[in-house]
């Protein structure tokens, strides 16, 4: 410890993170006075939503030495499924009731995932992949490939409630959505997994070593399989949150969002080849992400840019650690 802080807090993914929030927000602040503001801030919260949700799940699975492409797939499947069901049978039906089907309809896919990973041993990239064209091309074949904007009453009424609202002085409105809560719940549910339980504790130890895992007991397969049903069940939830906040069940929505996801989860210091990952890092990359999307238009660069820079923020955030972990294994050495 270095007074009250770490002695690795300068060095961590999170600190650095977090000193590349501020500098965004101070070049994009001295460009534009107006960006930061509440109305900005509130903006960046409701966008932050949804890959918020999807980043958890990325994470988790990236900690259990995984790697999931699929979860977009299983969202926009969850949403659009569910949607069609209560229009068809119950149009007036209450919005938990239409959320709890879409997480049942995502942590089902997930299960698919989960049941070629843990019990037949294949490939998570391949696997993912594999599903991704799967749910998507099924989607859109057998189930619907219109937008649906006449969603039911309830999704609409979900869609208007907010936890707080109000009109700055220089008359711009801004409101923080209840959808907010769900990622509160989504990111205080999966900290006690991960801090408090067995299961979050195999988790890592199976990303960090599987056949250490199995000689300590640990039930790999199980392991596993709960984490791409939770993950899907993740995906559920965020894709009738973003059909509803949008007002419209797109099939096509979504695609293409898994880079931004895995950016912010990578950027946030979890590792590509499993056994760590934090939640405050997985935020702190998704806000940079949220923020790059936001703000680049604003510094006048333009958007077009977006995919290069957070690329490179990749590539930065993946390859300082990975200098500064070998220079430390030569020192050592």
């Amino acid at each position: 410890m270095t007074g009250w802080l770490p002695k690795d807090f300068w060095t961590r993914n999170e600190t650095l993170v977090a000193g590349v929030i501020a500098l965004f927000c101070i070049i994009a602040t001295l460009s534009d006075p107006r960006f930061f503001t509440i109305t900005t801030v509130s903006d960046l919260l409701r966008a932050s939503i949804v890959i918020g949700i999807l980043a958890v799940g990325a994470m988790l699975v990236l900690v259990s030495g995984g790697i999931d492409v699929s979860f977009t797939a299983i969202a926009v499947f969850a949403m659009y499924s569910s949607t069609v069901l209560f229009l068809a049978i119950w149009p007036d039906a209450p919005w938990p009731l239409i959320f709890a089907v879409s997480v049942a309809f995502g942590a089902f896919l997930g299960a698919f995932n989960g049941f070629f990973i843990a019990f037949l041993g294949l490939p998570t990239l391949i696997v993912t992949l594999g599903t991704l064209s799967i749910f998507r091309g099924f989607l859109l074949t057998f189930i619907g490939s219109q937008r649906i904007s006449d969603l039911p009453p309830d999704m609409r009424d979900f869609s208007r409630g907010v936890l707080a609202r109000g009109t700055t002085e220089a008359g711009n409105f801004y409101s923080i959505p209840w959808a907010a809560l769900a990622l509160v719940f989504v990111i205080v549910l999966t900290w006690f997994i991960l801090k408090k339980t067995m299961l979050g504790r195999s988790i890592y130890a199976i990303g960090g070593s599987v056949e250490s895992a199995r000689r300590i007991g640990i039930n790999v397969k199980w392991t596993q399989f709960f984490v791409y049903v939770y993950v899907g069940a993740l995906a559920g939830l965020a894709g009738i949150i973003h059909g509803s906040v949008g007002r419209m069940a797109d099939p096509f929505s979504l695609v293409g969002l898994e880079l931004s996801v895995i950016a912010a989860v990578v950027l946030g210091g979890a590792r590509l080849i499993g056994g760590y990952g934090t939640l405050t890092g997985t935020l702190l990359g998704v806000a940079l992400i949220v923020i790059v999307q936001n703000s680049l238009i604003v510094v006048g660069i333009p958007t077009t840019w977006q995919s290069v820079t957070i690329g490179i923020l990749i590539l930065l955030g993946t390859g300082v650690p990975a200098y500064r972990a070998k220079r430390a294994a030569a020192r050592a050495g």
